[in-house]
């Protein structure tokens, strides 16, 4: 584990050293700003030693022997106060790491479609299997197949369409008085793909349902940079408003914000 952890919450990390009032935020830190509060920085540092100690399934392109499936990462450190008064933090990865929803130490997803017998494993299950019909179809004489061929892909748009619309109702966020809304609620629109999986909403999630108070909040980029070059190793980013500003806004509704320009109506 990451730290020590003297309360219930497995995900509960403590500073190594003991935080004083004077050291904590007047109000939550703006999550679309870049400037991380001092004690994310802390917080941050330490969750960085961790990554560096660990043997990942996950390649994220800082091993010159490694070179398959190279992938940097968005981990995000919440200084909380919990409900018994004790200053730590919690820890989130963006999307998954290695294919995978659960490491020690890190909190879990909004939801959680890899879950065994899930209706999303047994859905992509189902869209693997039409793929490979109509793979087969195609590289066989295709005379006579394309009616059959046409009305697989009608049914895997169809299929697909109703996994994800599936997948939008199970995304749940709560905010500090218990309300509750889905990801159908905050985006009208269509939710964008991956929305609900970005480490912000995983940690602010985790708080509320343990009844610990967020304090502050910061993101950053472990690994190789995308071919972008836009996020680099170490560096400190923003929350993105794409996927995050209307969950965000939600779940800090009430909350008040470090920043001359809130996001929060």
């Amino acid at each position: 584990m990451i730290g020590s952890n003297p309360t219930k919450d497995h995900f509960f990390i403590t500073f190594p050293r003991p935080i004083g009032e004077d050291e904590l935020p007047e109000h939550f830190s703006d999550p679309f700003s870049d400037e991380p509060h001092p004690l994310c920085i802390l917080a941050a540092e330490k969750l960085q030693k961790y990554l560096r100690q660990q043997d990942w399934e996950h390649n994220f392109g800082l091993e010159s022997e490694r070179t398959e499936n190279v992938i940097g990462k968005m981990f995000g450190v919440l200084v909380v106060r919990t409900a018994e008064g004790e200053i730590g933090y919690l820890s989130a990865f963006s999307g998954k790491m290695g294919g995978k929803n659960h490491y020690p130490g890190f909190v879990p997803p909004v939801y959680d479609g890899l879950k065994e017998g899930s209706f999303l494993n047994l859905g992509m299950q189902e869209l693997t299997r039409i793929n490979r019909e109509i793979e087969q179809l195609m590289e066989s004489q295709p005379t006579g197949h394309m009616e059959k061929i046409d009305a697989l892909k009608d049914l895997r748009r169809s299929n697909s369409m109703a996994l994800q619309d599936k997948v939008f109702d199970h995304y749940h966020f709560l905010n500090k008085d218990g309300e509750e809304k889905s990801l159908r609620d905050l985006f009208p629109n269509n939710p964008p793909g991956g929305a609900g999986e970005c480490a912000g909403p995983k940690l602010l999630q985790h708080a509320f349902i343990h009844h610990m108070q967020p304090l502050a909040m910061a993101e950053f980029w472990w690994g190789q940079s995308p071919k972008s070059g836009f996020w680099k190793h170490r560096q400190f980013y923003p929350a993105c408003r794409q996927k995050c500003e209307p969950i965000l806004a939600h779940m800090l509704w009430g909350t008040k914000i470090v920043s001359e320009d809130s996001f929060l109506p």
